[in-house]
């Protein structure tokens, strides 16, 4: 159901009894089916039946990405596989994917709550939407497509990149919403001017829905006065679900959380003790009607404040702060997660190069730029310049077959980077300074 007014609009009352129902649900489906569950539970000596309380959920362990990726690909799966119809998978800070399964049951949940959020956000069935995002194994694509398809739009899946041919398709198809990084966003409004359009009166574009990066409040409104739209934001998760698990609604007062189907927490990323709702901390989801791929407890490292003040749109569930950070060390580039272990895990598999390395992140624009700095051995480096082009050619490709995105790579003489005898810095992110954020 797209409007779900019993939910979405309910008392916290009823909605904490319906949470609290659907916890016992899945804490006894993960205890009996998920062995990883059971022995982390075992171990620190809880049974399911000792769930009789919302607060009771603090006494289940954490489940982290590292706990994740240890389980690669399918030990944290809840059904046998005959009943896991569809998988996706986000990035690993080792090149192993995080996988995700999701039931018949499961993806209609999701289509469901993607078209709950694009509903909140202002789409309806009068809408042409084009999604800028990637197909495949991310989950922004799919999970964006077939809400906006449930929710009645005319869906044009255009998928990232060949941006002359994204303003042709908005010129051609009437375009009226946008689905895609916010970036991307900005780049395409240069785009169509480079084209001779002007996006805010040659283009029928009335709504934008980004999410994939964090962007600022600035960014919003530089992508409203570029095309005359309304911006809105959406938050989500390949490992909680994908898009769907919280957006904003028109007065863009806080991302929705579609608390029936999450129990959302906020920790103190250093103790691991709850802060409650109006403080700064982690958010922290548990999946309540998830059948393949149920998670307890899961830290995402995302900062924001939860509150539960009633919105304006009438809706009473919880809303979340923009994320404003990450406890760890990810680099989010064109909606993509990328680690530096990543980067550097690929370096150390390759013959040729040294151990020292320097990232270099900048925005082109609005695009982000990744541009790798590797330093090779004095013999490699006084050889041949075409060994040092194949060389280069060679890391670009790992690089984009474990990222999934182009980087700019330059091979430098040695002792060229900065040694330390602590901590090494490896990344340099520009895009703030650039940005003036």
């Amino acid at each position: 159901m797209i409007w779900d007014e019993t939910n979405e609009c309910g008392s916290r009352t009823q909605l904490e009894e319906l949470q609290l129902t659907r916890l016992k649900e899945t804490v006894n489906r993960v205890y009996h089916h998920v062995p990883f569950y059971r022995e982390r539970f075992d171990e620190a000596g809880l049974r399911p039946g000792d769930i009789n309380s919302l607060a009771d959920i603090q006494a289940l362990p954490f489940t982290t990405k590292d706990d994740l990726r240890e389980n690669y690909p399918f030990k944290l799966f809840a059904v046998p596989m005959e009943q896991v119809v569809r998988v996706h998978a986000s990035s690993g800070t080792t090149g192993k994917p995080v996988v995700v399964g999701y039931t018949a049951k499961d993806l209609d949940t999701w289509t469901d709550l993607t078209a709950r959020m694009v509903t909140l956000a202002g789409v309806t069935a009068k809408d042409v939407a084009q999604v800028a995002f990637g197909y495949g194994l991310f989950t922004g694509g799919f999970g964006l497509h077939y809400g906006l398809e449930r929710a009645g739009a005319t869906v044009v899946p255009a998928s990232g990149g060949n941006s002359e041919k994204q303003i042709m398709l908005m010129q051609d198809f009437g375009t009226t919403a946008l689905i895609s990084t916010p970036t991307y966003a900005l780049y395409l409004a240069e785009v169509a001017q480079k084209m001779g359009l002007d996006p805010r009166k040659d283009l029928k574009l009335r709504i934008g829905l980004f999410g994939g990066e964090p962007w600022t409040e600035e960014m919003r409104r530089e992508i409203e006065q570029r095309w005359d739209i309304k911006a809105t934001d959406n938050y989500g998760l390949s490992e909680v679900l994908g898009p769907g698990v919280a957006g904003e609604c028109q007065y863009a007062a806080g991302h929705h959380i579609a608390e029936d189907h999450f129990l959302i927490e906020v920790i103190d990323p250093e103790t691991g003790k709850n802060v409650g709702f109006g403080e700064e901390g982690e958010l922290v989801f548990t999946s309540l009607t998830k059948e393949a791929f149920p998670v307890i407890r899961f830290r995402t490292k995302d900062i924001s404040i939860v509150n539960v003040e009633q919105c304006r749109c009438g809706r009473t569930t919880a809303r979340m702060r923009k994320v404003t950070g990450r406890t760890d060390d990810m680099l989010i580039i064109r909606g993509v997660n990328v680690f530096p272990s990543q980067i550097e895990s690929v370096l150390m598999e390759i013959e040729g190069v040294t151990p020292h390395y320097r990232i270099n992140v900048t925005r082109r624009g609005y695009l982000d730029e990744l541009e790798i700095l590797v330093e090779v051995p004095e013999q490699k480096f006084s050889g041949r310049f075409k060994e040092l082009e194949l060389l280069e050619t060679k890391i670009k490709q790992k690089l984009h077959s474990v990222l999934s995105i182009n980087a700019k790579v330059r091979l430098v003489e040695p002792h060229t980077l900065e040694r330390t005898s602590g901590k090494a810095k490896r990344v340099y992110d520009y895009r703030k300074s650039e940005r003036g954020a």
